[in-house]
């Protein structure tokens, strides 16, 4: 063997990236998971956001040489922060984990090999969602993601499409190919606090990334009592509608990418429109409530829904549900 083969033999197949922000109480559980891969070499990269609760103390003395911590000198957000992870990644393979969830032991040898299967530059996978004293949740029937060995840029953005009732790709968490990743340039969006799991997976399958679905759950989302740490702002649509303006000046896309990219650009303005609409009603202005609904008509017929139902519905097809935010 020679020395650039030993070199390569060096390097994990997985490099867990782990964004953390006064994560204390559950990053042990996350790191755990990833060390307990079963069938596959791992590094574990925690990047402190600047945690204020002994985040970064508990990581630097994990006692596992698997586990490396990068401490950031300012707060930047999570998309700053797994940028970081990425560049430190040395992994064949990158997978995004965050610091209040946890991975199933099988999940990255059965992700690899689907991946190999089918040639294929990122792998998805199946999620059980978690809440405190509720029985937990498989979020997509495993049947469907069988008959669906690969997923496409166009079902991908049209999960994706705000306020359909169709379940929402854009939950899952791939693994990237690391080097597919550093070919084309692809990191997370640092201009975004909201949607930047999704642009990053549209923008690697719009880069002729190949995506293989791996039926079986081996994601574990937890969600916490009073977790969303975030509440969505018509801002935050306004940059997803920036980022996605930006998306399709980048890429070329077919006929079906296009339309479906159409229909989530018409989704996201008339979803702004709602939330602005909701902002003027909790603050009682019937002027701005009539000026909203005189510029997006399309934003009243949601107030059928209740509007905790709805806004419920907005954030969920937006983006994963906000957590530790940093």
């Amino acid at each position: 063997m020679n020395i650039d083969a030993q070199s390569q033999d060096s390097f994990p197949d997985v490099s867990f990236v782990i964004a953390a922000y006064n994560a204390r109480e559950t990053i042990g559980r996350a790191i755990d998971s990833a060390l307990a891969q079963v069938g596959v070499s791992v590094e574990v990269i925690v990047i402190d956001d600047c945690s204020s609760d002994g985040t970064a103390e508990l990581v630097r003395y994990y006692g596992d040489p698997r586990v490396k911590l990068i401490e950031m000198v300012s707060n930047g957000g999570p998309s700053v922060a797994r940028n970081t992870g990425f560049a430190a990644a040395t992994g064949r393979w990158i997978a995004v984990l965050d610091s209040d969830d946890e991975v199933k032991k099988n999940r990255s040898a059965a992700m690899i090999a689907c991946a190999s299967r089918l040639e294929a530059d990122i792998v998805v996978d199946n999620l059980d969602v978690v809440k405190p004293g509720e029985p937990v949740v498989t979020m997509f029937p495993e049947r469907e993601l069988q008959h669906r060995p690969s997923l496409t840029l166009a079902e991908f953005i049209d999960s994706n499409v705000i306020f359909k009732s169709t379940f929402n790709f854009g939950y899952m968490k791939p693994m990237f190919s690391r080097a597919f990743l550093t070919v084309h340039g692809l990191r997370f969006d640092e201009s975004l606090r909201i949607g930047e799991d999704y642009l990053l997976l549209a923008s690697a399958l719009a880069s002729g990334g190949r995506c293989a679905v791996e039926p079986s759950v081996g994601y574990v989302y937890h969600i916490r009592e009073g977790s969303i740490s975030r509440v969505l702002e018509p801002r935050h649509v306004s940059a997803m509608i920036d980022a996605d303006r930006g998306f399709v000046e980048t890429f070329p896309l077919d006929a079906k990418a296009r339309r479906a990219q159409e229909r989530r650009s018409r989704s996201l303005v008339e979803a702004g429109a709602f939330l602005s609409l909701v902002s003027e009603i909790k603050r009682r202005s019937l002027a701005g409530c009539l000026k909203v609904a005189i510029a997006h008509p399309g934003a009243l017929r949601h107030l059928k829904m209740p509007i905790a139902a709805r806004l419920r519905r907005v954030i969920g097809s937006a983006t994963r549900p906000a957590k530790a935010s940093s």
